[in-house]
């Protein structure tokens, strides 16, 4: 068997008539829900920016969560550290 054939999973020849033919079937299908390629790149680029903004809105959230018990913890330790015995 050639680098060819067995890269490709079989001979070229073999290899291109099964991509036609699935590609035939997955077009149909894609026709038949009225889905076009660029409605499919579109909807992941959307979803990937609706999780990388709810990502980013989280990282928000517990950044101010920090913030806020950072403005009552850091005065009470500073002063239990002032006035604590040693």
């Amino acid at each position: 068997m050639s680098n060819l054939n067995r890269f490709m999973g079989g001979s070229p020849g073999s290899v291109l008539v099964k991509l036609l033919f699935l590609s035939l079937l997955v077009g149909a299908f894609m026709a038949y829900l009225d889905l076009t390629p660029f409605a499919l790149f579109e909807g992941l680029f959307n979803w990937l920016r609706s999780i990388l903004d709810i990502s980013f809105e989280s990282v928000r959230d517990v950044l101010r969560w920090i913030l806020y018990g950072a403005v009552v913890v850091v005065p009470l330790w500073l002063l239990s550290r002032l006035f604590g015995r040693r």
